[in-house]
């Protein structure tokens, strides 16, 4: 959705992407409150939730050791330990948001998956999902960023409910509310869905694969050039950028006619080799 070109660079061609450190330290905070829950209610305190930051540093340096690149022209440390400051910043910033101490998440960093009728996969990592006495689930997800302006919301939702499609089609229940929590901004984006919003959601996906499977077929993946390209690792081989794509791995079929696909709203099977599921993220 945000870029064809990218999405080929990433799932086709697999290229390699550089660790950034806000990423990582998305990453980092994540552990950080995914662990504070393994501790009794009284003590998942701010401190209790900032001591674990180093510990959790080391495990996701010894689990991804290239991590180690980010702060290889650091050698005094100041950098490495104004980021961890950061890190400490956004989890204190958490518990004036939620209180920990009143939450039991029934699910933590849950990866979930199912097939739909068509025979398209999806998948992704929940952050956390609250259900309570009464059986109605929360879906919720930590940004480390700031909150989208109210014109990106529905971007950002369409993440929320694309998990809450999943849950529906796993478990039969529709999700009572979706929360977004925004630690870079201190914000809190809830949203109660119905069943019209994910069945909404699911023609979307279908159409996507639909457009996914095309562009795999024929090798079409053309860029989308917005803001966002500043931030993207292959620009040297965009061709917005003036640059050329690496030689296409798969076989390429000739483009269907649009004549071709009226009607058509199944998505087709996954070859050897080729994209078979839509995650989220």
């Amino acid at each position: 959705m945000q870029c064809p070109l990218l999405y080929r660079f990433r799932v086709i061609d697999r290229l390699p992407q550089k660790p950034s450190e806000a990423a990582t330290r998305g990453t980092l905070v994540h552990a950080v409150l995914e662990r504070l829950f393994d501790n009794p209610a009284p003590e998942r305190t701010p401190g209790r939730a900032t001591s674990l930051i180093p510990a959790q540093w080391d495990r996701l340096l010894e689990s991804k050791p290239e991590l180690a690149e980010l702060f290889a022209e650091d050698p005094e440390g100041e950098r490495l330990t104004r980021w961890l400051a950061e890190a400490e910043r956004l989890v204190e910033r958490w518990f004036s948001l939620e209180d920990p101490t009143r939450l039991e998440p029934a699910e933590r960093e849950m990866f979930v998956e199912t097939e739909l009728e068509s025979g398209l996969r999806l998948r992704g990592v929940i952050d956390r999902i609250d259900v309570a006495p009464t059986g109605e689930v929360r879906i919720v997800d930590y940004k480390t960023g700031k909150a989208p302006r109210p014109e990106y919301a529905e971007g950002a939702l369409f993440q929320m409910k694309f998990y809450a499609l999943v849950i529906w089609r796993l478990r039969g229940v529709v999700p009572r509310r979706l929360q977004l929590v925004y630690l870079g901004s201190g914000d809190v984006m809830t949203y109660d869905p119905v069943v019209a919003d994910l069945e909404r959601v699911e023609r979307k996906l279908l159409a996507l694969w639909d457009a996914i499977s095309l562009a795999t077929e024929t090798g079409e993946w053309r860029p989308r050039p917005t803001k966002l390209c500043g931030w993207c690792d292959h620009q040297a081989l965009c061709p917005e950028f003036g640059g050329t794509p690496p030689v296409y791995p798969l076989s390429v079929r000739p483009a269907r006619s649009p004549q071709d696909d009226q009607g058509r709203m199944e998505p087709v099977r996954a070859e050897a080799g080729r994209p078979g599921a839509l995650e989220g993220h």
